[in-house]
């Protein structure tokens, strides 16, 4: 981190929400966690089905017992991200939805459909968070099933949420991820890794997104990974993620990871000669034209 920030270069890290079964923290701290006098699981966590799987995601990671974590004023949880903040410079809280409340699975369930929301107690967590690591720096990803309960700990808090461009188009004027209902306090991604890239996301389109989106554009781009940068790039949020799938306009077998599946996911890389003089000159007009370059 010393190093990077040395060379302006911020690093952005993840979080995630949950930790393994088979987890150091879980085996040094099992009365943190719902699990029997065997310190087995008995429910584990997942999300109900949504936008990714039809159902849902079965995690099985072991929930918290928020109760025992609040003895210590949420001290593992302190900790966890004072070792973040010392690695990089902005930290994204993975599912942050469930830190006002959880999908709760029996550990015996095949899939996560039949499952319940257990309420957590995000506010009293970030609130010891910031009261002891006032530096830190925290992002929401607030993706899936967002409600306003969700919201309003987000914004009690001031953190950033995410906006994802895939899903702007669908002909909902009212979209929360259409641009002009991005708000300065948001990080803005054309996709995320859990999300297809932009060119196999567009060759796989649904007719009326494709309509939507080509109306939007007010044309017909044979450029369209470059199209959606520069949206994101001309956002209002302050801060703009861009893959580098996207940036070399890579089609959907270099897609990242597909949510719900355990197979050919995390394993796409890239060499440095694949990224030609003109990707770099594209994505540098681009940073330069929408005023985000530090450099002029």
């Amino acid at each position: 981190k010393s190093y990077a920030n040395a060379h302006a270069v911020h690093l952005f890290g993840d979080i995630p929400i949950f930790v393994a079964y088979d987890s150091a923290d879980v085996w040094a701290n099992p009365h943190l966690f719902k699990l029997d006098a065997n310190r087995l699981m008995t429910v584990v966590a997942g999300v109900p089905p949504d936008y990714f799987s039809a159902t849902g995601q079965r995690w099985g990671n072991p929930h918290y017992q928020w109760d025992e974590m609040a003895k210590d004023d949420y001290a593992w949880w302190v900790d966890r991200l004072h070792t973040q903040s010392e690695l990089f410079d902005l930290v994204r809280i993975d599912h942050f939805r469930g830190l006002e409340a959880a999908w709760e699975i029996s550990v015996h369930e095949d899939t996560a459909i039949a499952g319940t929301w257990v309420t957590a107690p995000g506010e009293a967590l970030l609130s010891a968070i910031f009261r002891q690591l006032p530096d830190v720096h925290l992002v929401a990803e607030d993706l899936g099933i967002i409600t306003a309960e969700v919201d309003a700990l987000r914004m009690k808090f001031a953190l950033p949420g995410m906006k994802i461009l895939q899903f702007a188009f669908g002909g909902d004027e009212h979209n929360p991820y259409l641009p002009e209902h991005i708000d300065v306090n948001s990080v803005v991604y054309t996709g995320t890794h859990d999300n297809d890239t932009t060119l196999g996301w567009y060759r796989q389109a649904e007719p009326n997104v494709i309509a939507h989106l080509r109306h939007y554009l007010n044309n017909e781009s044979p450029d369209m990974p470059k199209a959606l940068i520069d949206i994101v790039m001309q956002s209002r949020g302050y801060l703009a993620i861009i893959p580098m799938q996207d940036v070399m306009g890579l089609d959907s077998d270099c897609r990242m990871n597909t949510p719900g599946t355990i197979v050919n996911n995390w394993s796409w890389h890239f060499e440095w000669d694949q990224l030609t003089m003109a990707h770099q000159l594209a994505l540098r007009e681009t940073v330069k034209a929408s005023g985000r370059s530090t450099h002029g």
